[in-house]
């Protein structure tokens, strides 16, 4: 069943957030156009460096003062506050405005969280962007109460922060994607001795169907199901997927792979539920403990002897579960656990190219058994 909340959104969260770059200095200019991103703020008595970066770039030249921004034709195209005290806050009436966009300096922002700055424009229709001296200090803007404001203007003489805020970005434009997830059928299952096995705890809840991309090899990486489900001997936990060995690969932002030895705290996974879609999840805390562990094997089809194989190990647990197509019993669960697995099962895999180098994919000849 989707998911229709979003169209009750107002139309200005609705919209793609924009992002407008104030800087002087051209190579922060240049990184930020070849990454597409055209729209430049300068003072309004700047207009000379304006036309001599126009003669070399293709971009949108906007020219702020105290009260408002123009284009190069003299149009207001929005209204410019600043703001220092919460007080001041709860003063602004923006709707008053005849601008379609508002531009919030905020002098102090420590003093107004992006929380309460949020809560305080919800409903508006305007675009309302603010002025950030770092890629973090944006992103607390553009997610704050999960919607967000609608623009930044990132402020800054560093080229580092545009490249890091186009990787916030790039890893937000993902989560629209649906990753395709392909049927695979078990072929084998072994008992394998022990190992140190990873659980992966994260700042996120999960929800039924939902897990984490992990696999022996990068080729094929199955969907191991959080540990939401109810059972009969442990709690639920659904910030946790109890993952594999450390070998393994999981899945992590950007099309990238990673050890799951390699997770730490604060670090991004892409959480996929079992229709593909997905979101990125902060690493809280991972455990890696001796456990006795088995080894699951899956082909795309079970009769060809030659097919392709795909592996992963995983504690030999009730607790731990493949994500499958389809629901599994009458609770609508949509996962099996290894301990009741049998071969012919159905689960489901992401199929990706085998060859990785520090975790990119990479076009390479590659045997991994």
């Amino acid at each position: 069943m989707s998911d229709d909340s979003s169209s009750t959104l107002p139309v200005s969260l609705r919209r793609p957030k924009k992002v407008w770059i104030w800087t002087e200095c051209k190579e922060v200019m240049t990184v930020a156009v070849e990454r597409g991103w055209n729209t430049f703020i300068f003072s309004s008595d700047n207009r000379q460096l304006s036309d001599e970066w126009s003669s070399v770039a293709l971009m949108d030249s906007l020219f702020i003062d105290e009260k408002k921004v123009t284009d190069g034709a003299g149009k207001v195209v929005a209204a410019v506050f600043e703001v220092s005290t919460p007080e001041e806050l709860q003063r602004l009436k923006i709707e008053n405005e005849q601008t379609e966009n508002i531009v919030l300096d905020l002098l102090d922002w420590k003093s107004i969280p992006a929380e309460n700055l949020v809560a305080a424009l919800q409903g508006s229709e305007k675009t309302v962007f603010a002025v950030s001296n770092t890629p973090s200090e944006a992103k607390l803007y553009l997610e704050a109460l999960e919607h967000g404001l609608g623009g930044i203007i990132l402020k800054t003489k560093d080229v580092k922060a545009v490249l890091d805020l186009k990787e916030y970005f790039e890893k937000r434009n993902e989560e629209g994607d649906t990753l395709s997830l392909t049927e695979a059928t078990i072929t084998r299952i072994e008992m394998v001795g022990m190992g140190d096995r990873v659980c992966v705890d994260l700042c996120s809840l999960m929800r039924s169907g939902e897990g984490l991309l992990v696999g022996s090899f990068a080729r094929g990486l199955f969907l191991v199901h959080s540990e939401c489900l109810e059972s009969n001997y442990i709690a639920s936990r659904p910030f946790r997927v109890n993952a594999g060995p450390v070998h393994a690969y999981v899945a992590v932002p950007g099309g990238k792979t990673c050890y799951l030895s390699e997770l730490r705290s604060g670090r991004e996974v892409i959480v996929v539920d079992q229709e593909g879609k997905q979101r990125t999840a902060v690493v809280g805390r991972v455990k890696i403990e001796k456990r006795p562990l088995i080894l699951v094997e899956a082909k795309l089809s079970a009769e060809e002897e030659e097919e392709t194989c795909f592996s992963i190990i995983l504690q030999n647990a009730e607790t731990v579960a493949l994500v499958t197509p389809n629901q599994v019993n009458s609770l609508r669960e949509s996962a099996i656990p290894v301990t009741s697995m049998k071969l012919g099962d159905q689960v489901l895999i992401r199929l990706q190219g085998g060859a990785r180098h520090t975790g990119i994919e990479i076009q390479e000849f590659i045997v991994e058994n």
